[in-house]
């Protein structure tokens, strides 16, 4: 006698949720069902269209440590085997795959990409992560160049407490440079100073890295082998969807939907019934009416502030008040399409119009409070209409849900963010051909408040048997994609085994030794 199939309900349609309902259809007979309250795939990682340009939110570069991750990767996009159009403008050489697709006739192609990415302080260049390079002492000058040295030297006999960020930039770096380049950019990201934010943050994001091993990458890299290690933040190259990261995650969309899984966009979970041993059934409005879903299994993506909101007085007391307290910062990109930059490339780094050639430019002014930079045309130049006349850019504000930013109308934050830009010399208002602005909220999980008192909520989450929390939102960890994917593939994998331990899940991204070292094909992203 046959048996009724099993499902499972996936909570997102973002790189976590995505991932798991491909795990669940190559390797087991579960029927992944995928609920998205927008009508956008990709979460956070998806391509915004705009006037016939694209905008990557946030900035997504697909390397990986990983073998399976980087395996899925190439299996859904290929990497290009002809030179994209801005290589051929160029005559760049690049060591393409031997057979593949070409990314002037075929559109679903991975393109690899040169990393360039720097600090635009006191309107000059510095290196990102920063260096003790001829440039860097040139760009600051003597007096400060002699406050970093001494600082840093300070720094190394006389060890801070790991106890909050500021230390553990402190430790790295020494004070003057963590004031000069760190202090002010990551208040700006998230809303309070360093002091009170989580070491995690840098356990997680800076990976290993100080100024001792940076200087020593860079005086070593003549000398080394092409399979050298080298630190993560230091990749020099990486893979990139032709039309941006949204185009990767719309891809394995439609690889679902083909092998009999099933995606439902504007549907959003509002209620998780519970008897605290496991998930009874999800409450998802669709339409302006409730659906109730029952599953035998249920991944969550979705952000744990709100998971234990719908799940009401089902979850302890102690979870609910932490829970309703995790921080998270809101995010706003601003498109500007301009007929050029006024910042000039004065770097060895051939460019179509000479534009500089920076993914991401971070921005350290402090009378403004731009956060990034990115310029599209570097990302790909298939993500801007008119590529060899124009210029792409996105403006990255991080801020606060109901904020002074976040209530501003578009048309107003749109003349604000130009402004900065002018006054900081990148551009010139006029130069502003066409616009657009973008909000998302909960776009970073934060590490402060009742962050500290987080294991309680992950704790009582993992003892519900059939639910799984992955991703950036559903573990409140601001993994990059190739982690949020991971949790996904590590918890299928805990499922198809027959066990029920959630350790393995909740430990990616945490382990030391996956992040300390990457080979130059490999790295983190996003």
């Amino acid at each position: 006698m046959s048996t009724e199939r099993k499902t499972a309900l996936i909570i997102g349609a973002g790189p976590a949720g995505l991932t798991a309902a491909y795990e669940l259809l190559k390797s087991t007979d579960i029927k992944p069902i995928i609920i998205e309250e927008s009508e956008v795939i990709g979460g956070i990682s998806r391509t915004a269209e705009h006037n016939g340009n694209r905008i990557d939110i946030g900035g997504h570069r697909f390397f990986s440590k990983n073998d399976e991750v980087n395996a899925l990767w190439q299996e859904l996009m290929p990497l290009q085997a002809k030179q994209s159009k801005d290589d051929i403008l160029l005559q760049n050489e690049k060591p393409l795959a031997q057979e593949g697709p070409d990314p002037e006739t075929d559109d679903t192609v991975m393109l690899l990409r040169n990393r360039v990415s720097r600090i635009y302080f006191l309107k000059k260049f510095f290196n990102y992560p920063i260096s003790m390079s001829a440039e860097t002492f040139k760009n600051m000058g003597f007096k400060n160049t002699m406050r970093a040295g001494f600082g840093y030297l300070w720094s190394c006999v006389h060890k801070l407490p790991e106890d909050n960020l500021e230390n553990f930039y402190i430790n790295r770096f020494g004070r003057p440079l963590y004031e000069m380049f760190f202090e002010d950019y990551t208040t700006k990201l998230w809303g309070v100073e360093p002091k009170y934010l989580s070491a995690d943050w840098g356990a997680q994001r800076v990976k290993g890295l100080s100024l001792w091993k940076a200087l020593a990458s860079a005086v070593a890299k003549p000398f080394k082998k092409k399979d050298a290690k080298v630190e993560t933040s230091l990749i020099e190259q990486y893979y990139y969807p032709k039309k941006g990261p949204g185009q990767l995650w719309e891809t394995l969309a439609h690889r679902i939907e083909e092998m009999g899984g099933e995606i439902i966009m504007g549907c959003g979970a509002r209620r998780v019934e519970t008897d605290g041993k496991n998930i009874l059934g999800v409450i998802a409005e669709r339409g302006g009416a409730e659906e109730r879903f029952e599953a035998d299994l249920y991944f969550s993506s979705m952000p744990i502030k709100d998971l234990v909101e719908g799940m009401g007085d089902a979850a302890p007391e102690n979870v609910r008040e932490v829970a309703s307290s995790l921080p998270y910062r809101d995010f706003i990109t601003v498109g500007l399409l301009v007929n050029k930059l006024n910042i000039k490339n004065e770097t060895k780094i051939k460019t179509v119009n000479d534009v500089v050639p920076d993914c991401w430019i971070y921005i350290q002014e402090r009378e403004v409070r731009l956060g990034r930079l990115q310029i599209f045309n570097n990302w790909s130049p298939y993500m801007v209409k008119d590529f060899e006349n124009t210029v792409w850019i996105g403006l990255e504000y991080f801020c606060s849900e109901g904020d002074d930013m976040w209530n501003m109308s578009d048309e107003d934050f749109i003349s604000f963010a130009a402004g900065e830009l002018e006054k900081i010399g990148v551009i010139s208002k006029d130069a502003v051909l066409d616009s657009v602005r973008i909000k998302i909220k909960k776009a970073y999980p934060a590490y402060f408040g009742s962050y500290e008192r987080f294991g309680e909520v992950k704790d009582w989450l993992s003892g519900i048997d059939n639910l799984w929390c992955i991703g950036r939102n559903g573990q409140h960890r601001y993994n990059n994609m190739d982690h949020s994917m991971l949790t996904a593939i590590e918890a299928v994998r805990t499922i198809s085994s027959g066990e029920n331990s959630k350790d393995i899940v909740w430990s990616v991204n945490t382990e030391k030794e996956y992040h300390e070292q990457k080979t130059a094909e490999d790295g983190a992203n996003g």
